[in-house]
């Protein structure tokens, strides 16, 4: 679907082809009130910013000229992917096994969608947008580099925001970082020591 199409912002995903099987599905009266009411939103709130700024990984999706779909993870430290502004995301692209698919892909066709997951949670976000490579602002790197991280920086992608949505719980594993269980267990074990502490205490009483 071409931009000069797009009458509301879920059109990103909802193309004539997707909304036909939704009438033959019996959906389409739902989703076509949802887009009356507002469609998806544009604009990146504050709850959302925490959230993508508190992700150690998301999955990144893009496109070659004649379709052929590509995805990729990216990881950093919490906050290595940067809401530049209420409709601009950003991150340091480190540098990889240098295959440079998702550099070619945008190239050709700059459309991309990131999946982000909040596993513990069990949510997760799916933004669609725009994106380009940015090789020579130097400014613009050094501040999407992540402070203390062991990587090297190649470039920086940014990504111009089209549309986001939140996709419902139903059938998301729950699973959690191992950094949070060893917080959790070391928590646990200090809280078990403090106790055998104060029963040997009240015992030799």
């Amino acid at each position: 679907m071409s931009d000069a199409e797009t009458v509301f912002s879920s059109d990103v995903a909802f193309t004539p082809a997707v909304k036909a099987i939704q009438s033959r599905k019996g959906s389409r009266r739902a989703y076509a009130h949802m887009e009356e009411g507002g469609s998806w939103q544009t604009d990146i709130p504050e709850n959302l910013k925490l959230f993508i700024e508190s992700r150690i990984s998301f999955y990144l999706a893009t496109a070659s000229a004649d379709g052929q779909p590509y995805i990729q993870h990216r990881g950093g430290p919490p906050g290595f992917l940067h809401v530049l502004d209420e409709r601009t995301l950003g991150f340091a692209d480190f540098a990889g096994n240098r295959q440079y698919v998702t550099q070619g892909n945008l190239t050709e066709n700059p459309r991309v969608q990131l999946f982000l997951m909040d596993y513990a949670h069990r949510r997760r976000i799916k933004i669609w947008g725009t994106a380009q490579v940015v090789e020579d602002d130097a400014d613009l790197i050094a501040r999407l580099t992540p402070p203390d991280y062991a990587a090297r920086i190649e470039q920086a992608i940014v990504i111009s925001v089209s549309a986001w949505d939140v996709n419902c719980p139903q059938h998301i594993p729950q699973m959690f970082e191992a950094s949070a269980v060893e917080a959790a267990i070391s928590a646990k074990d200090r809280r078990i020591a403090e106790l055998e502490r104060e029963v040997a205490r009240l015992v030799a009483r």
